[in-house]
Protein backbone atom coordinates (compact mmCIF):
# COMPACT_ATOMS: atom_id res chain seq x y z
CA UNK A 1 0.00 0.00 0.00
CA UNK A 2 3.05 2.30 0.71
CA UNK A 3 4.09 1.74 -2.61
CA UNK A 4 1.37 2.19 -4.59
CA UNK A 5 0.33 5.99 -2.29
CA UNK A 6 4.21 7.17 -2.87
CA UNK A 7 4.27 5.88 -6.72
CA UNK A 8 0.38 7.27 -7.32
CA UNK A 9 1.01 10.84 -4.83
CA UNK A 10 4.23 11.32 -6.78
CA UNK A 11 2.45 10.83 -10.39
CA UNK A 12 -0.01 13.39 -9.72
CA UNK A 13 2.03 16.18 -8.49
CA UNK A 14 4.53 15.66 -11.00
CA UNK A 15 1.42 16.05 -13.23
CA UNK A 16 0.94 18.89 -11.82
CA UNK A 17 5.00 19.79 -12.07
CA UNK A 18 4.54 19.68 -15.44
CA UNK A 19 1.76 21.50 -16.12
CA UNK A 20 3.80 24.03 -14.39
CA UNK A 21 6.89 23.72 -16.33
CA UNK A 22 4.62 23.10 -19.77
CA UNK A 23 3.24 27.09 -18.66
CA UNK A 24 6.68 28.10 -17.68
CA UNK A 25 8.09 26.87 -21.39
CA UNK A 26 5.17 28.88 -22.91
CA UNK A 27 6.02 32.12 -21.24
CA UNK A 28 9.82 31.75 -22.40
CA UNK A 29 8.80 30.44 -25.90
CA UNK A 30 6.58 33.55 -26.11
CA UNK A 31 8.89 36.30 -25.05
CA UNK A 32 11.87 34.38 -27.03
CA UNK A 33 9.98 34.16 -29.68
CA UNK A 34 10.66 37.54 -31.73
CA UNK A 35 14.48 36.18 -31.98
CA UNK A 36 14.47 33.68 -34.06
CA UNK A 37 16.99 30.76 -32.42
CA UNK A 38 16.79 31.55 -28.88
CA UNK A 39 14.13 29.53 -28.20
CA UNK A 40 15.63 26.79 -29.47
CA UNK A 41 19.12 27.37 -27.90
CA UNK A 42 17.60 27.70 -24.32
CA UNK A 43 15.81 24.17 -24.77
CA UNK A 44 18.82 22.20 -26.40
CA UNK A 45 20.90 23.88 -23.55
CA UNK A 46 19.51 22.22 -21.28
CA UNK A 47 20.52 19.15 -23.31
CA UNK A 48 23.64 19.91 -22.94
CA UNK A 49 23.76 20.21 -19.38
CA UNK A 50 22.50 16.46 -18.83
CA UNK A 51 25.19 15.73 -21.10
CA UNK A 52 27.83 17.13 -18.55
CA UNK A 53 26.09 16.00 -15.81
CA UNK A 54 26.28 11.96 -16.92
CA UNK A 55 29.27 11.24 -14.79
CA UNK A 56 27.11 12.40 -11.26
CA UNK A 57 24.25 11.12 -12.95
CA UNK A 58 26.10 7.51 -13.39
CA UNK A 59 26.83 7.66 -9.21
CA UNK A 60 23.55 8.83 -8.24
CA UNK A 61 21.34 5.77 -9.46
CA UNK A 62 24.26 3.62 -7.92
CA UNK A 63 23.07 5.28 -4.64
CA UNK A 64 19.64 5.00 -4.79
CA UNK A 65 19.95 1.67 -6.09
CA UNK A 66 22.33 0.80 -2.99
CA UNK A 67 20.43 2.86 -0.58
CA UNK A 68 16.98 1.00 -0.68
CA UNK A 69 18.79 -2.62 -0.76
CA UNK A 70 20.99 -2.33 2.63
CA UNK A 71 17.72 -0.11 4.09
CA UNK A 72 15.86 -3.53 2.87
CA UNK A 73 17.92 -5.63 4.74
CA UNK A 74 18.72 -3.27 8.13
CA UNK A 75 22.05 -3.28 7.15
CA UNK A 76 23.05 0.25 9.10
CA UNK A 77 26.41 -0.42 9.12
CA UNK A 78 26.95 -0.15 4.81
CA UNK A 79 24.19 2.14 4.18
CA UNK A 80 26.03 4.84 6.44
CA UNK A 81 29.28 3.72 4.79
CA UNK A 82 27.69 4.28 1.47
CA UNK A 83 26.45 7.49 2.67
CA UNK A 84 29.74 8.78 4.00
CA UNK A 85 32.08 7.45 0.99
CA UNK A 86 29.57 8.90 -1.60
CA UNK A 87 29.07 12.20 0.05
CA UNK A 88 32.93 12.59 0.07
CA UNK A 89 33.12 11.44 -3.33
CA UNK A 90 30.37 14.15 -4.82
CA UNK A 91 32.90 16.99 -3.50
CA UNK A 92 35.85 15.82 -5.47
CA UNK A 93 33.83 14.41 -8.35
CA UNK A 94 32.26 18.23 -8.34
CA UNK A 95 35.89 20.09 -8.29
CA UNK A 96 37.12 17.80 -11.14
CA UNK A 97 33.98 17.47 -12.91
CA UNK A 98 33.98 21.74 -13.19
CA UNK A 99 37.79 21.62 -13.98
CA UNK A 100 36.98 18.97 -17.09
CA UNK A 101 34.12 20.74 -17.83
CA UNK A 102 35.58 24.32 -18.51
CA UNK A 103 38.17 22.51 -20.59
CA UNK A 104 35.41 20.76 -22.88
CA UNK A 105 33.53 23.78 -23.02
CA UNK A 106 34.52 25.68 -25.60
CA UNK A 107 35.73 23.00 -28.07
CA UNK A 108 32.04 21.19 -27.58
CA UNK A 109 30.59 24.34 -27.75
CA UNK A 110 32.21 24.69 -31.03
CA UNK A 111 30.99 21.48 -32.37
CA UNK A 112 27.29 21.80 -31.39
CA UNK A 113 27.33 25.25 -32.18
CA UNK A 114 26.63 26.92 -28.62
CA UNK A 115 27.68 30.50 -28.32
CA UNK A 116 30.49 31.53 -25.14
CA UNK A 117 27.68 33.07 -23.24
CA UNK A 118 25.81 30.50 -23.08
CA UNK A 119 28.23 27.69 -22.64
CA UNK A 120 28.39 29.85 -18.96
CA UNK A 121 24.92 29.96 -17.88
CA UNK A 122 25.19 25.91 -18.59
CA UNK A 123 28.12 25.48 -16.60
CA UNK A 124 26.66 26.80 -13.52
CA UNK A 125 23.60 25.46 -14.14
CA UNK A 126 25.52 22.10 -14.39
CA UNK A 127 26.81 22.68 -11.48
CA UNK A 128 24.02 23.54 -9.61
CA UNK A 129 22.35 20.68 -10.94
CA UNK A 130 24.73 18.19 -9.61
CA UNK A 131 24.50 18.96 -6.02
CA UNK A 132 20.90 18.74 -6.43
CA UNK A 133 20.87 15.47 -8.13
CA UNK A 134 22.93 14.24 -5.32
CA UNK A 135 20.18 15.18 -2.39
CA UNK A 136 17.42 14.08 -4.42
CA UNK A 137 19.36 10.22 -5.09
CA UNK A 138 19.43 10.45 -1.54
CA UNK A 139 15.60 11.10 -0.80
CA UNK A 140 14.60 8.58 -3.63
CA UNK A 141 16.65 5.84 -1.99
CA UNK A 142 15.05 6.48 1.37
CA UNK A 143 11.50 6.29 -0.40
CA UNK A 144 10.85 10.13 0.09
CA UNK A 145 8.85 10.39 -2.65
CA UNK A 146 6.41 12.71 -0.85
CA UNK A 147 9.08 15.17 0.23
CA UNK A 148 10.55 15.05 -3.27
CA UNK A 149 7.03 15.47 -5.14
CA UNK A 150 6.34 19.02 -2.74
CA UNK A 151 9.77 20.30 -4.07
CA UNK A 152 9.37 19.23 -7.20
CA UNK A 153 6.21 22.03 -7.21
CA UNK A 154 7.74 24.30 -5.24
CA UNK A 155 10.94 24.41 -7.95
CA UNK A 156 8.09 24.54 -10.48
CA UNK A 157 6.79 28.00 -9.05
CA UNK A 158 10.10 29.72 -8.55
CA UNK A 159 10.98 28.52 -11.94
CA UNK A 160 7.67 30.32 -13.41
CA UNK A 161 8.30 33.08 -11.45
CA UNK A 162 12.12 34.29 -12.53
CA UNK A 163 11.07 33.15 -16.26
CA UNK A 164 8.13 35.59 -16.67
CA UNK A 165 10.34 38.44 -14.84
CA UNK A 166 13.41 38.37 -16.27
CA UNK A 167 12.84 36.45 -19.91
CA UNK A 168 10.70 39.77 -20.43
CA UNK A 169 13.03 41.97 -19.63
CA UNK A 170 16.13 40.00 -21.19
CA UNK A 171 14.86 37.96 -23.92
CA UNK A 172 17.96 36.01 -24.22
CA UNK A 173 18.57 32.20 -24.04
CA UNK A 174 20.78 32.33 -21.48
CA UNK A 175 18.47 33.60 -19.03
CA UNK A 176 15.63 31.51 -19.96
CA UNK A 177 18.57 28.62 -18.99
CA UNK A 178 19.07 30.99 -15.72
CA UNK A 179 15.07 30.49 -14.66
CA UNK A 180 16.54 26.36 -14.79
CA UNK A 181 19.11 27.39 -12.05
CA UNK A 182 17.52 29.58 -10.34
CA UNK A 183 14.69 26.72 -8.91
CA UNK A 184 16.95 23.96 -8.69
CA UNK A 185 18.29 25.90 -5.90
CA UNK A 186 14.58 24.72 -4.18
CA UNK A 187 16.48 21.25 -3.94
CA UNK A 188 18.38 22.93 -0.77
CA UNK A 189 15.71 22.38 1.41
CA UNK A 190 16.53 18.64 1.20
CA UNK A 191 19.43 19.25 3.34
CA UNK A 192 16.82 20.02 6.25
CA UNK A 193 16.77 16.16 6.32
CA UNK A 194 20.59 15.31 6.82
CA UNK A 195 20.33 14.08 10.21
CA UNK A 196 17.75 11.86 9.33
CA UNK A 197 19.74 10.01 6.66
CA UNK A 198 23.47 10.64 8.38
CA UNK A 199 23.97 9.27 11.20
CA UNK A 200 27.60 10.16 12.34
CA UNK A 201 27.47 8.16 15.30
CA UNK A 202 26.92 5.21 13.20
CA UNK A 203 29.06 2.17 12.68
CA UNK A 204 30.54 2.15 9.07
CA UNK A 205 31.38 -0.46 6.48
CA UNK A 206 33.18 1.20 3.38
CA UNK A 207 31.30 0.35 0.23
CA UNK A 208 34.02 0.63 -2.16
CA UNK A 209 33.58 -3.18 -2.79
CA UNK A 210 34.22 -4.74 -5.94
CA UNK A 211 30.76 -5.19 -6.83
CA UNK A 212 29.97 -1.81 -6.06
CA UNK A 213 32.06 -0.73 -8.87
CA UNK A 214 30.49 -3.71 -10.99
CA UNK A 215 27.58 -1.92 -10.14
CA UNK A 216 28.71 1.98 -11.38
CA UNK A 217 29.95 0.51 -14.44
CA UNK A 218 26.94 -0.94 -15.43
CA UNK A 219 24.57 2.18 -14.40
CA UNK A 220 26.89 4.08 -16.26
CA UNK A 221 25.71 2.17 -19.49
CA UNK A 222 22.85 2.41 -18.51
CA UNK A 223 22.29 6.01 -18.11
CA UNK A 224 24.42 6.98 -20.66
CA UNK A 225 21.49 4.95 -22.80
CA UNK A 226 18.91 6.56 -21.48
CA UNK A 227 20.45 10.01 -22.40
CA UNK A 228 20.72 9.27 -25.45
CA UNK A 229 17.81 7.49 -26.25
CA UNK A 230 15.80 10.73 -24.39
CA UNK A 231 17.55 13.61 -25.22
CA UNK A 232 20.20 13.25 -27.91
CA UNK A 233 18.30 14.41 -30.26
CA UNK A 234 18.38 17.75 -28.98
CA UNK A 235 22.14 17.83 -29.78
CA UNK A 236 21.68 16.59 -32.92
CA UNK A 237 19.23 19.24 -33.93
CA UNK A 238 21.40 22.66 -32.55
CA UNK A 239 24.26 21.27 -34.47
CA UNK A 240 22.32 20.99 -37.70
CA UNK A 241 18.85 23.11 -37.21
CA UNK A 242 18.84 27.13 -37.67
CA UNK A 243 16.23 30.00 -36.70
CA UNK A 244 12.59 28.81 -37.01
CA UNK A 245 13.44 25.30 -37.74
CA UNK A 246 15.14 25.20 -34.48
CA UNK A 247 12.35 26.95 -32.68
CA UNK A 248 9.69 25.01 -34.30
CA UNK A 249 11.65 21.44 -33.43
CA UNK A 250 12.33 22.25 -30.17
CA UNK A 251 8.69 23.51 -30.08
CA UNK A 252 7.54 20.03 -30.63
CA UNK A 253 10.06 18.25 -28.13
CA UNK A 254 8.79 20.39 -25.37
CA UNK A 255 5.56 18.60 -25.94
CA UNK A 256 6.83 14.94 -26.52
CA UNK A 257 9.29 14.42 -23.70
CA UNK A 258 6.55 15.12 -21.37
CA UNK A 259 5.16 12.19 -22.31
CA UNK A 260 7.60 9.69 -20.64
CA UNK A 261 8.63 12.55 -18.30
CA UNK A 262 4.82 12.76 -16.68
CA UNK A 263 4.71 8.87 -15.86
CA UNK A 264 8.80 8.58 -14.95
CA UNK A 265 7.78 8.73 -11.37
CA UNK A 266 6.18 5.30 -11.22
CA UNK A 267 9.36 4.11 -13.29
CA UNK A 268 11.28 5.40 -10.73
CA UNK A 269 9.61 4.00 -7.49
CA UNK A 270 9.40 0.66 -9.57
CA UNK A 271 13.26 1.06 -9.56
CA UNK A 272 13.48 1.89 -5.81
CA UNK A 273 11.24 -1.04 -4.90
CA UNK A 274 13.15 -3.49 -7.12
CA UNK A 275 16.44 -2.76 -5.94
CA UNK A 276 15.24 -3.38 -2.05
CA UNK A 277 12.48 -6.15 -2.95
CA UNK A 278 12.00 -9.33 -4.79
CA UNK A 279 9.42 -10.76 -3.16
CA UNK A 280 6.16 -12.09 -4.44
CA UNK A 281 3.79 -8.76 -3.23
CA UNK A 282 5.83 -6.16 -4.02
CA UNK A 283 6.85 -7.76 -7.81
CA UNK A 284 2.86 -8.03 -7.86
CA UNK A 285 2.93 -3.86 -7.16
CA UNK A 286 6.22 -3.21 -9.33
CA UNK A 287 4.43 -4.97 -12.74
CA UNK A 288 1.16 -2.83 -11.88
CA UNK A 289 2.95 0.08 -11.20
CA UNK A 290 5.13 -1.27 -14.84
CA UNK A 291 1.47 -1.96 -16.30
CA UNK A 292 0.37 1.80 -15.48
CA UNK A 293 3.38 3.35 -16.77
CA UNK A 294 3.24 1.46 -20.13
CA UNK A 295 -0.60 2.52 -20.35
CA UNK A 296 0.30 6.27 -19.15
CA UNK A 297 2.75 6.57 -22.30
CA UNK A 298 -0.22 5.14 -24.87
CA UNK A 299 -2.50 7.45 -23.75
CA UNK A 300 -0.26 10.49 -23.32
CA UNK A 301 1.43 10.15 -27.19
CA UNK A 302 -2.39 9.59 -28.12
CA UNK A 303 -4.22 12.85 -26.71
CA UNK A 304 -0.63 14.76 -27.82
CA UNK A 305 -1.33 13.72 -31.04
CA UNK A 306 -5.20 14.17 -31.16
CA UNK A 307 -4.77 17.60 -29.84
CA UNK A 308 -1.25 18.84 -31.26
CA UNK A 309 -3.11 21.94 -32.73
CA UNK A 310 -4.65 23.27 -29.82
CA UNK A 311 -2.32 22.80 -27.61
CA UNK A 312 0.60 24.48 -29.64
CA UNK A 313 -1.75 27.30 -30.40
CA UNK A 314 -2.45 27.71 -26.04
CA UNK A 315 1.72 27.38 -25.94
CA UNK A 316 2.51 29.90 -28.54
CA UNK A 317 -0.81 32.14 -28.55
CA UNK A 318 -0.70 31.74 -32.58
CA UNK A 319 -0.63 28.06 -34.83
CA UNK A 320 2.19 26.22 -35.88
CA UNK A 321 1.73 23.92 -38.29
CA UNK A 322 5.39 23.29 -38.81
CA UNK A 323 5.96 22.32 -35.24
CA UNK A 324 2.62 20.59 -35.15
CA UNK A 325 3.47 17.90 -37.86
CA UNK A 326 6.63 17.33 -36.03
CA UNK A 327 4.93 16.40 -33.21
CA UNK A 328 3.40 13.26 -34.46
CA UNK A 329 6.34 10.81 -35.28
CA UNK A 330 8.23 12.58 -31.92
CA UNK A 331 5.40 11.11 -30.44
CA UNK A 332 5.61 7.61 -31.48
CA UNK A 333 9.24 8.06 -31.32
CA UNK A 334 9.06 8.92 -27.24
CA UNK A 335 6.56 6.06 -26.77
CA UNK A 336 9.23 3.09 -28.08
CA UNK A 337 11.75 4.95 -25.95
CA UNK A 338 9.67 5.39 -22.55
CA UNK A 339 9.14 1.11 -23.29
CA UNK A 340 13.37 1.09 -23.66
CA UNK A 341 13.80 2.96 -20.87
CA UNK A 342 11.45 0.60 -18.68
CA UNK A 343 13.03 -2.53 -19.76
CA UNK A 344 16.35 -1.18 -19.24
CA UNK A 345 15.60 0.65 -15.44
CA UNK A 346 14.12 -3.01 -14.70
CA UNK A 347 17.14 -4.64 -15.77
CA UNK A 348 19.34 -2.78 -13.96
CA UNK A 349 17.44 -3.09 -10.44
CA UNK A 350 17.28 -6.55 -11.11
CA UNK A 351 20.88 -6.79 -11.72
CA UNK A 352 20.15 -8.54 -15.17
CA UNK A 353 23.21 -6.66 -16.47
CA UNK A 354 23.88 -8.13 -19.74
CA UNK A 355 20.32 -6.32 -20.60
CA UNK A 356 21.70 -3.17 -18.75
CA UNK A 357 24.63 -3.08 -20.54
CA UNK A 358 22.75 -3.68 -23.89
CA UNK A 359 20.23 -1.07 -23.02
CA UNK A 360 23.35 1.05 -22.98
CA UNK A 361 24.98 0.05 -26.53
CA UNK A 362 21.69 0.34 -28.05
CA UNK A 363 21.08 4.01 -26.93
CA UNK A 364 24.54 4.58 -27.91
CA UNK A 365 23.85 3.31 -31.20
CA UNK A 366 20.57 5.13 -31.61
CA UNK A 367 22.24 8.75 -31.07
CA UNK A 368 24.95 7.90 -33.87
CA UNK A 369 21.87 7.12 -36.10
CA UNK A 370 20.64 10.37 -35.81
CA UNK A 371 23.94 12.25 -35.77
CA UNK A 372 24.89 10.35 -39.25
CA UNK A 373 21.75 10.69 -40.82
CA UNK A 374 19.17 13.14 -39.19
CA UNK A 375 20.43 16.39 -40.54
CA UNK A 376 16.97 17.77 -41.54
CA UNK A 377 14.41 18.21 -39.20
CA UNK A 378 12.48 15.58 -41.88
CA UNK A 379 15.51 13.35 -41.87
CA UNK A 380 15.72 13.61 -38.37
CA UNK A 381 12.27 12.81 -37.26
CA UNK A 382 12.08 9.89 -40.11
CA UNK A 383 15.21 8.18 -38.59
CA UNK A 384 13.77 8.36 -34.73
CA UNK A 385 10.84 5.90 -34.60
CA UNK A 386 12.43 3.83 -36.90
CA UNK A 387 15.41 3.06 -35.06
CA UNK A 388 13.81 3.55 -31.35
CA UNK A 389 11.73 0.77 -32.64
CA UNK A 390 14.18 -1.48 -34.10
CA UNK A 391 16.04 -1.18 -30.47
CA UNK A 392 12.58 -1.91 -28.42
CA UNK A 393 12.49 -4.99 -30.56
CA UNK A 394 15.82 -6.16 -29.93
CA UNK A 395 16.18 -5.57 -26.46
CA UNK A 396 13.05 -7.35 -25.72
CA UNK A 397 13.61 -10.36 -27.59
CA UNK A 398 17.25 -10.59 -26.03
CA UNK A 399 15.23 -9.89 -22.16
CA UNK A 400 12.91 -12.82 -23.24
CA UNK A 401 15.93 -15.35 -23.93
CA UNK A 402 17.65 -14.52 -21.16
CA UNK A 403 14.49 -15.16 -19.22
CA UNK A 404 14.11 -18.42 -20.43
CA UNK A 405 17.45 -18.98 -19.87
CA UNK A 406 17.15 -18.28 -16.39
CA UNK A 407 13.76 -20.17 -15.96
CA UNK A 408 15.54 -23.41 -17.72
CA UNK A 409 18.51 -23.06 -15.00
CA UNK A 410 16.53 -22.90 -12.54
Amino acid sequence: MKLWRSGVFWSALSFVSGLGNFACSSIIARNLNSIKGEFGDSTTALDYVNLLSLPLQMLNMSVIHYIAHFRSKNDEARLQGLLAGCQRFLFWATVGGTVVAMVLLEPLGRFFNFQKNLMLAVLICGMVGWWAGFGMALCQGMAWFKRIAVIGVVAVGIRILFASVMTRRFPTAEVALSATTVSLLANLILFYWWKDIFRHQAPRISPWTREFMQFIVVTGATVAGTYFFNTGDGLVSKKYFFGAALDAYNMATRFGRAIPALVLPLLIVTFTSRSGSRETAAKTDQRVLLSLYAAGLGCGAAVLIFFRGQLLKLYLGHPNDQAAQMIVPFSIAMVLIGLCQAVGMWSLADRTFKIALLYGALGLAYWTMLLLLGKTPAALLTVMPICAGVSFCVLCACWLVNRSRKTKAA
